[in-house]
């Protein structure tokens, strides 16, 4: 796993291929999943385009570890593939 600043927001990457990230707002922080449409998870909720999927915090007692934790998990094993999209000219295709 990797992680690098893109977009100027940290990102963390497996294989080249974005997972998590998140991005500091006026009243809180965005937790976004590139793949987390297809966590099937209710906490999570549409973000732009494509598989995207996140959470908004605007106080840290709203943060559950419990969900923390598996969607980090899920975000391992479910992944969508990013890193192609340019090159299938925006046709973005399930990985695993």
């Amino acid at each position: 796993m990797e992680h690098k600043i893109w977009h100027r927001h940290p990102v963390w990457f497996i294989d080249g291929n974005p997972i998590v990230g998140y991005h500091k707002l006026k009243d809180g922080v965005r937790l976004l999943f590139w793949s987390g449409r297809s966590f099937d998870e209710p906490g999570l909720a549409p973000e732009g385009g494509f598989q995207t999927a996140g959470v908004r915090y605007t106080a840290v007692n709203q943060i559950s570890a419990k969900d923390l934790k598996r969607w980090l998990a899920k975000s391992v094993d479910i992944q969508w593939d990013y890193k192609n999209l340019v090159k299938r000219r925006g046709r973005l295709e399930r990985l695993k």
